[in-house]
Order: C-alpha cells, then sequence, then structure tokens
C-alpha cells in the first residue's frame, strides 16, 4: 500500500504547526507498519527537494510555485491520497492523479468569521494570511465534493464542515494519533501550568505572561516560538523580568522527550487562543493528566475537563482549577477520554481499516493488482 499525505506542512524544517505534527506522526506511525508513505508539502529553509523523514519521503515544492506540486503527486504514484486539510494540493493531486483514492480530513476548517480572525491577527502579514487563506480554503473548497471519504478530526467539526460546503451527511470522525505515556508520570510539588502553541499573536501567549505576574506562587512555563521573530524578541524582552515565568523556545517533541516531560509535571495547560480548531496541545496535555484553561471550548473538550473562560477573565479560572485540587479530577478524566478516543495504536488502526475500504473499492472496479498502475518510484 502506498500513500500519499498531503499537508500544508509537516513538522521540521522550522516550521512548527499543529497541522504538520499530525500528518508527521501518522506518517511515521504507517511508515512503522509498512506503508509506503509520501508527503508532499512547500519547501522551507534547509529542505531538500526529497528528504527522508521518520521512513516518509518528503518531496517538496517552492512555496510561490504551488502548482509545480502536480509533478511531484504523479512520481509519488500512490493508492491514496490523503489531504490533512483541503487545500490547493487537493486539487492538483484529483487533476492529475484522477483515477486514485482521494481522501479529506478536515482538522481546522475556517469559515468567514475565522478568516477575519486570522486577518486581525496574522502570524507574519495579512498579505500572507491572506494568500494562505486562498490556497487552504477558497481554492480547495471544489475538492470537497470530489473526494471519496470526507473526515474530521473531531466530532464538533462535522457539522460545520457540512454546513460551510453544502453537505448532505456529517463527515465522520477520524481521531489523530496521540502518543499516551507509558511510564508512570509524576506531577510537580509546586502548582506548575505550561503554555503550549506558536507564540504568534493569535495566540495572545501575552495573556499567559500576564497571569504569571497575578500568580508568582505559581511557575509559568512557555514553549513555542512565533513566525514574527521581531515579535517573539518584543514579548522576551518585556515578560522576561517575571521570575516565576520561564519562555523556554520551541521544543522538538521529535527529537526529545521533553515536551511530554513538562506536560507530566504541569498541572494545567493553559490556551489564550482567540480561536482554534482542536488543538493537539489539548489531547497531548490530557494524555499526561493535565487539566485545560482556555478560552475556546472546541468539542465541550475545556468545560468537561478544566475550565472554560468565557470572559478573558483566566485569573479566576486558575484559582478555581487550583482550589482544593480541582485540576487533578479533570485531568484524570481527560486522560481516559484522550486514552479511550484518541490512542495512538486506535487511531493507526481506523487509518488502516479507512485506507483497506478503499483500496478494496479500486480492487472491486476491476482494476485487478495494485502494481498494475505502478510508475517507477521517484530517486
Amino acid at each position: 500500500m502506498r500513500v500519499c499525505l498531503i499537508c500544508v506542512e509537516i513538522f521540521a524544517w522550522g516550521k512548527y504547526g499543529g497541522f504538520g505534527r499530525m500528518t508527521r506522526m501518522l506518517g511515521r506511525e504507517l511508515a512503522y507498519r509498512g506503508v509506503e508513505v509520501y508527503a508532499v508539502v512547500p519547501r522551507r529553509d534547509g529542505q531538500r527537494p526529497v528528504e527522508v523523514l521518520d521512513g516518509i519521503t518528503v518531496l517538496s515544492f517552492p512555496y510561490y510555485y504551488p502548482w509545480a506540486a502536480a509533478k511531484l503527486y504523479r512520481e509519488c504514484d500512490a493508492d491514496i491520497y490523503h489531504s490533512q486539510e483541503p487545500s490547493y494540493g487537493t486539487v492538483l493531486a484529483m487533476k492529475v492523479m484522477p483515477d486514485r483514492k482521494h481522501i479529506v480530513t478536515f482538522r481546522d476548517p475556517r469559515d468567514r468569521m475565522d478568516r477575519s480572525i486570522e486577518m486581525k491577527y496574522p502570524s507574519r502579514s495579512h498579505m500572507r494570511t491572506f494568500l494562505s487563506s486562498l490556497y487552504e480554503n477558497v481554492v480547495a473548497a471544489r475538492s470537497v465534493h470530489r473526494a471519496d471519504r470526507l473526515f474530521c478530526c473531531s466530532p464538533h467539526l462535522g457539522p460545520k464542515v457540512r454546513t460551510m460546503f453544502g453537505l448532505s451527511a456529517v463527515p465522520a470522525f477520524l481521531p489523530s494519533p496521540i502518543a499516551i505515556p507509558d511510564r508512570p508520570m509524576k506531577k510537580a510539588g509546586r502548582p506548575t501550568v505550561c503554555f503550549l502553541a506558536r507564540l504568534d499573536r493569535r495566540k495572545r501567549p501575552e495573556r499567559f505572561f500576564e497571569l504569571a505576574g497575578q500568580n508568582p506562587e505559581v511557575r509559568f512555563v512557555a514553549v513555542g516560538k512565533s513566525q514574527d521573530r521581531a515579535w517573539e524578541e518584543f514579548l522576551c524582552l518585556k515578560y522576561r523580568g517575571i521570575p516565576n515565568l520561564e519562555i523556554r523556545g520551541f521544543i522538538n517533541q521529535f527529537e526529545t522527550d521533553g515536551l511530554s516531560r513538562l506536560l507530566e509535571e504541569s498541572w494545567i495547560l493553559v490556551n489564550t487562543a482567540v480561536r482554534e480548531g482542536l488543538p493537539t496541545s489539548f489531547l497531548e496535555a490530557l494524555a499526561h493528566r493535565c487539566a485545560l484553561l482556555s478560552g475556546v471550548n472546541p468539542n465541550g473538550i475545556v468545560e468537561h475537563f478544566g475550565r472554560h473562560v468565557t470572559d478573558d477573565d483566566f485569573d479566576t479560572g486558575l484559582k478555581t482549577l487550583l482550589r482544593n485540587n480541582s485540576w487533578k479530577e479533570k485531568g484524570e478524566r481527560g486522560f481516559q477520554y484522550v486514552n479511550e478516543h484518541f490512542n495512538l495504536e486506535m487511531s493507526v488502526d481506523r487509518h488502516m481499516a479507512v485506507y483497506s475500504e478503499v483500496i478494496g473499492e479500486i480492487i472491486k472496479q476491476g482494476e485487478g493488482s495494485m502494481q498494475s498502475h505502478r510508475t517507477p518510484r521517484p530517486r
């Protein structure tokens, strides 16, 4: 079986978002199971046209020439093209490989209101945000109705996707793979809360830093970096004097267990963003028995396993979770939830089952051996 993952990023070469993290995690786990895995992504600084990453053959095209990906989709010659959120790449793959199966998983579908928020809080510039929105959302809409299968990474996204694209049914749930630590976990003796996200404007890390100043008895640890270096330097300079605040920068979870160890120590994960889909950080935090404190509440996950802040009063929310160790019971229930619905083995099993189903459809259509349509592999 050969699978091509289509995404706007992969977690490497300076690009470290949630889409890319899930693409790399899924591709790595599929490769472990003997699947031939390709990924086609925009090329980043320091990235060669062909790379091998965790068993994934990563093919890249120049960022400003997205149509160049068409040649790469042909070279992959995959049985299945699986888009992690629809994009212009999905459109191209369907155009150049129309006789193969095309699957889409919605991870963070953005409607008009979401795009207006992105424009209000651009990661780098308004023009770059506009072009990204065009690439990832507007142009890609035409591919949704042509896909062989549609899925959402969280059940709460299904109704939104159905409305956005005028679908006849809500897409099925296909969980993201989340690694559950197999070691005994020990929380820090001192109240410890963490922030795990890009230090971009939409994530509002300054709210987390201000919360640290309001709660000197609590240890605050921020992990992440910004796509805007000047903005990140401004934040670090402004808030570095807070004694109970650590700004650790980026931690690569594919190269070290430092992020897992921090989540193991932490009592609470704080998310101050103005908009999210279902952040991978939420699921990873719950997998480490952390409670959630957030102003966004996808699928009701925050109100069930933490404290949903509706008025930007993170200080009251934090104190509520710390009072009588309320965070502990919520974190434990969150762990059970993630283990039941998102654990890595179960998620990859589900992906494998979906792939087997659609490959079976190819064979039933009378195309014979899976090797009959192969072209030479890219070198």
